[in-house]
């Protein structure tokens, strides 16, 4: 009998229609590697309605269901791996380091290596082990396809006390978004947040445990040719995916974040579409954070130069187009 973590069915809609199959589940519950799923599909894990299928490059179609078996974790090991980093501050206790989109920041199933951490554990000597080997410096997280900052606590002592201050939100952190439509010059989304009762892959605003989360914003440019805005967001909470269900909530889903109601078709012009096919990710970026150093109690805020690629391309394009 084929031993189970979980199963989960998906059906599949018109926007969806056409993809290989291990794209569609990667795009659709990305908690795992798109690796994963293909290998995950080879040993015979994902049905096509009801029928089991072993190969990941199967195009999909509209209303097919596809159920997807995770089965029990295997044991992780966590090794050290010579990845490009980009630290922007580092010192005995503390660092900040830049996470592109795509990378996972700690390992789990189908993430056993590439990550954040791996990176981590080869360019710092030191580094906290609270939360064990597996989150080893992560007092915070972000969401794979999401770029941007993150604190690195070198020391269990920066760990506590960092984490203090996340808990008492005493952490600024500051994000740009590409979202659908024009949201209002202004905007404070207050609307707590848990695991969705009707899909438990995504976080929603119904659940049976809520947590208060609190998302400040200001628009900075509205393309209307393109039917898309740049806005500034300020996180006054942390919660799982809170700026990409909050900007849903309020009829204005982040570009490319098919999870939370993005669709291409809201979408008014073929550059705008165009944008939308070449960009792998949701379009997020950590770009600002600042906080107090947890020994010395300075005030230390750090922000990006410029944004990463794509970002200014695209920004380029709605400018000029």
């Amino acid at each position: 009998m084929m031993e189970t973590l979980e199963s989960l069915l998906f059906k599949v809609d018109k926007e969806n229609e056409g993809k290989r199959l291990d794209i569609f589940l990667a795009s659709v519950y990305p908690e795992y590697s798109r690796a994963y799923y293909q290998k995950l599909i080879k040993e015979g894990y994902v049905y096509l309605n009801d029928n089991k299928v072993n190969k990941p490059s199967l195009k999909i179609k509209e209303n097919q269901e596809v159920k997807l078996i995770i089965p029990p974790p295997e044991e992780i090991k966590v090794e050290p791996e010579n990845i490009p980093l980009d630290i922007y501050y580092e010192d005995e206790d503390i660092a900040v380091v830049f996470k592109p989109a795509g990378m996972v920041v700690h390992p789990s199933v189908g993430h056993t290596s590439g990550t954040l951490v791996n990176a981590l554990l080869y360019h710092f000597k030191n580094v906290s082990y609270i939360g064990g080997k597996e989150r080893a410096g992560i007092v915070h997280r972000l969401d794979k396809d999401t770029a941007g900052l993150l604190i690195v606590a070198k020391s269990e002592f920066a760990h506590k006390e960092l984490q203090n201050q996340f808990k008492d939100r005493h952490i600024d952190k500051r994000y740009k978004a590409l979202v659908v439509g024009k949201p209002k010059d202004y905007g404070l989304i207050d609307l707590p947040i848990g695991r969705s009762i009707y899909d438990r892959q995504k976080m929603g605003t119904v659940s049976t445990n809520l947590r208060d989360a609190l998302t400040e914003y200001w628009l900075e440019k509205y393309w209307e040719k393109h039917n898309l805005s740049l806005v500034d967001i300020k996180l006054h909470t942390g919660r799982t995916h809170q700026i990409r269900v909050h900007f849903s909530s309020i009829g204005h889903p982040l570009l490319n974040d098919f999870v939370y109601g993005f669709k291409k078709s809201s979408l008014k012009s073929e550059i705008a579409k165009q944008i939308s096919e070449n960009l792998w990710y949701h379009a997020l970026v950590a770009y600002k954070i600042g906080f107090k150093h947890p020994r010395t109690n300075e005030y230390i805020e750090i922000s990006l130069e410029e944004l990463p690629e794509p970002i200014p391309e695209i920004l380029n394009k709605l400018q000029t187009e």
